[in-house]
């Protein structure tokens, strides 16, 4: 989704880490136990022990400034500077988020509370512990915080087949805030509970996200930016939608493992098939709806 040219964005809400050197810390693992470390600091849809086999594929996503100049996330203004750089269009979509969930959640006298949001380069530190470029966006509940790489957007692309389009890099942020939404309502340590195979609590969780992701989408464009009362997205397009939907079967387990070993294996999925995530993503979309997200409610998610 296009940003509207005059949204304010507001990048106090978005830390800029990269060339900092902020990259010394502990080994994954410390703070929390393994199996959750393992699920949050996974790519948001990508088992890390497959990573570095996938080969290439896809189509080069459309030319974008990732944003490296000496500014960092303080030149991003406006929804202009959204749509022309990518760590913009991560602010943008951050302040969308904040500015969504809360209204949505008072709905239920549930507060909500922003996270913290971290953009970085090769590898920082974080309450969970030491992470690096290749375990991709993640939340960490330890010191609640979303952290994305730029870099994983081209890799998106690149490596995991996915369209380069503006929503297919939103619902990335948007499922990394819905481990947030997880977080303050309770759900998010269920991910504990049998973390693997497809009808395990971690695909539970991260299928969850999705829906809460497609939630978003469904109100994104009537979310009224606080600083000028009119919307920070442009209406979604059917394009739009396909591009959601690119990233999330891109990133399905089922699609990785197939492309990575050349066979499924149902039963060390963490995070859903190409089809679940599609399936979870509509959902929120076409209801918009937080009850119609219970993953953990059906037999088969």
């Amino acid at each position: 989704m296009s940003f509207n040219d005059g949204a304010q964005l507001d990048p106090s809400q978005v830390e800029d880490r990269r060339g900092s050197g902020m990259g010394r810390g502990t080994k994954i693992g410390g703070g929390i136990g393994g199996g959750i470390v393992v699920l949050l600091l996974a790519l948001f849809g990508i088992n890390p022990n497959i990573l570095g086999d996938l080969g290439g594929g896809g189509t080069a996503p459309p030319a974008i400034d990732s944003g490296s100049g000496s500014g960092g996330v303080q030149e991003c203004k406006t929804g202009a500077d959204a749509d022309k750089r990518l760590d913009c269009r991560i602010t943008g979509t951050v302040n969308s988020l904040n500015a969504f969930w809360p209204d949505y959640l008072a709905q239920y006298n549930v507060k909500y509370s922003k996270p913290g949001t971290v953009i970085f380069d090769q590898v920082t530190s974080t309450g969970c512990g030491q992470a690096t470029t290749a375990v991709g966006p993640f939340y960490c509940p330890a010191d609640v915080k979303a952290y994305f790489d730029p870099g994983f957007f081209d890799e998106l692309v690149t490596r995991f087949g996915s369209s380069g389009g503006p929503l297919a890099q939103e619902y990335v942020v948007a499922h990394e805030f819905g481990h947030h939404i997880q977080n303050i309502l309770g759900n998010l340590d269920r991910a504990q509970q049998d973390p693997q195979g497809p009808q395990s609590g971690g695909v539970r969780v991260e299928l969850q996200a999705d829906c809460y992701a497609g939630l978003w989408v469904r109100y994104a464009s009537t979310q009224a930016d606080p600083a000028t009362g009119k919307p920070f997205l442009d209406p979604i397009t059917q394009q739009d939608l396909q591009d959601a939907l690119s990233a999330a079967s891109a990133v399905g387990d089922d699609r990785i493992q197939q492309a990575a070993t050349g066979r499924v294996s149902p039963e060390s999925w963490t995070h859903g098939s190409s089809a679940q995530r599609q399936k979870w993503f509509s959902q929120g979309y076409s209801t918009g709806d937080i009850n119609k997200c219970d993953t953990f409610g059906v037999a088969t998610p």
